[in-house]
């Protein structure tokens, strides 16, 4: 049995084989299989516009991808110089620890029981 994850990704790889070769049909194949039934424009005026509006998607996501990278580093805060980080280390380790004085008069617990395994024979 096929998972969801594993459909979806066959339905993408389906979706974009036909685009692609329905891109490619169009742009070269324009002249002899596209224009006799639909007759939009001039060969040099679709293939235009098949090249410009990829190249126009692709430019504007990476410039998307360029602000939203740009709008993270200027909204996240600095993070703390290593300095500070390594003297509240520090500090942590010298303080000594304090036991409560609830702890000290409780009286000490028994060891969990063990289980006994039995020894096995050796043979000779």
């Amino acid at each position: 049995m096929v998972s969801k994850d594993q459909a979806i990704g066959g339905a993408i790889l389906i979706v974009c084989v036909v685009v692609a070769v329905l891109y490619l049909v169009a742009l070269f194949g324009y002249e002899q299989l596209i224009k006799p039934w639909l007759n939009i424009g001039s060969v040099d005026a679709v293939r235009y516009w098949l090249i410009a509006v990829p190249v126009l998607v692709a430019f504007v996501a990476i410039l998307f991808i360029g602000a939203w990278i740009g709008w993270t580093m200027a909204t996240t805060p600095p993070p703390k110089p290593i300095e500070e980080i390594t003297t509240e280390i520090e500090e942590k380790k010298e303080e000594p620890k304090v036991e409560e004085p609830a702890a000290q008069a409780k009286a000490p617990e028994a060891p969990p029981p063990t289980e006994e395994k039995p020894t096995a024979k050796k043979k000779k």
